[in-house]
């Protein structure tokens, strides 16, 4: 974080300059010792004099006090994945005060305020009784609300309006987010294949490449969670028994277990409980052991990556998206969370089960063993 940096800047301009104390003293109107002061931050100058000293060296106030109000993209990314692990090691209130602080102070910075915004959507829970919860959803809305009516950039804009719904829902307040959302465009017409081409023709092959593998690894990931959403919607059995099998060969094809398994972590979860308001306990339980074993295999920190493939996704994520390649939460958060989600209350008609009890006593130990 970037603090005021006047005395700093007033030292490196009258040294560039060669320019002494005594002379911009005399300038300013006061005395040698006023400007050593300022220089060593001891005090600051009176505000009535900023402008004539900015205008003494051809600089802007905001230049003269050091004051940015935007972070880089590099800064937004460490300063996140710092917050990340404050969650997870520090008290929830101190972590939540700092990023309110931090909000006030780059409240003109759209791109950390959505991403301020989503560690608290990630990490809200985390504030225990139920109305801090829902406390803390508030406050991401009013982050989303104001990325949504500052930024000029149509994609944050667009991530910041489906969170805000997010939040809606996650409050109760459904109606809210329809009139958010809708109406949705009417058709949607992807501009990665048409710049795939214009790069094709301008000679750059690797370019294309690289933008087509993104928009196909979106796509996937899209329409990955548009079917786990549509589970809860099928109305016959046969509806819902060809849903999960087109999610899973789509797993399948994209080789989600090592490409994406948080995706598909999430996805077993809601075929499980589907299964079980189906009336299948026996599938839930097999599903769930599929869950188990992902869990238990070598996919932490759960970082988005590329694979065989996905050639150059690395670099894009890395390039495009705030926080990297970094999961929006520590690796004892998720593990955590991993375990949690088989303690819903869907679940409970399970607690008898011997393999039930088998799969959560086999997470509870291996996130035991992490920590």
């Amino acid at each position: 974080m970037k603090e005021l940096r006047i005395g700093q800047v007033l030292m490196e301009q009258r040294r560039q300059r060669g320019i002494t104390q005594d002379q911009l003293a005399e300038y300013i109107g006061v005395s040698k010792a006023a400007v050593s002061k300022w220089e060593t931050s001891t005090t600051y100058p009176d505000i009535t004099l900023l402008p004539l000293l900015a205008t003494f060296f051809n600089i802007s106030i905001d230049e003269l006090i050091g004051y940015e109000p935007q972070m880089t993209p590099s800064d937004i990314r460490h300063l996140c994945r710092e917050l990340a692990a404050d969650f997870s090691h520090k008290p929830f209130e101190e972590v939540m005060d700092r990023c309110r602080e931090i909000a006030k102070k780059f409240f003109s910075c759209p791109t950390l305020l959505f991403q301020l915004g989503c560690l608290y959507v990630n990490h809200c829970q985390m504030a225990g009784q139920p109305q801090l919860v829902f406390a803390v959803l508030e406050e991401a809305i009013a982050l989303f609300a104001r990325v949504r009516e500052q930024s000029d950039n149509t994609s944050l804009q667009e991530q910041a309006l489906n969170m805000e719904a997010l939040c809606l829902l996650e409050l109760g307040r459904a109606q809210e987010a329809i009139e958010l959302l809708a109406p949705p465009a009417p058709l949607r017409m992807a501009p990665d294949p048409l710049l795939a081409m214009a790069y094709q023709q301008t000679g750059h092959p690797v370019d294309a490449t690289r933008v087509l593998q993104a928009g196909i690894y979106q796509v996937q990931v899209e329409l990955l969670d548009m079917l786990i959403h549509y589970l809860c919607l099928c109305d016959s059995a046969q509806s819902f028994h060809e849903t999960v099998r087109r999610i899973l060969t789509l797993a399948d094809c994209f080789h989600l277990e090592s490409l994406h398994p948080g995706m598909l972590l999430t996805a077993y979860v809601h075929i499980a409980q589907a299964y079980l308001q189906w009336d299948e306990p026996e599938n839930a339980l097999s599903t769930l052991e599929n869950y188990a074993r992902l869990a238990q295999s070598d996919i932490y920190p759960l970082q988005l990556h590329g694979d065989s493939y996905f050639t150059l996704l690395d670099d894009w994520l890395e390039e495009n998206l705030p926080l990297g390649n970094s999961p929006p939460r520590d690796v004892s958060l998720i593990q955590k969370s991993i375990v949690d989600a088989l303690e819903l209350p869907v679940f409970q008609v399970l607690q008898g089960n011997p393999r039930y009890q088998s799969i959560l006593h086999t997470l509870k130990k291996e996130k035991r063993s992490s920590i």
